[in-house]
């Protein structure tokens, strides 16, 4: 256990922004996740300029790093143009 008052918060700190940074990173692995799964070309096209933007906001706020949302990225325009 932290024995100085800055430690204390900084536990504090980390402990909220682990639970912030985690539900952010769930909501996009489930995005990513419906993207892959889909088989339509137009509902792809809709669900990747939404990946795309997420992606870079969280590339932005430091959650992930900006060239894992860049990978990210490129995997999800793969999969949408390769659709029919």
């Amino acid at each position: 256990m932290p024995q100085h008052k800055s430690a204390i918060k900084r536990v504090r700190q980390n402990s909220e922004r682990r639970e912030r940074n985690r539900v952010h990173r769930g909501a996009m692995r489930a995005m990513m996740r419906k993207l892959r799964g889909t088989t339509d070309r137009e509902e792809g096209q809709a669900l990747l300029s939404q990946a795309k933007h997420t992606l870079d906001r969280l590339a932005s706020k430091g959650i992930i790093h900006r060239n894992k949302a860049a990978n990210y990225k490129s995997k999800l325009e793969k999969h949408v143009n390769g659709l029919e």
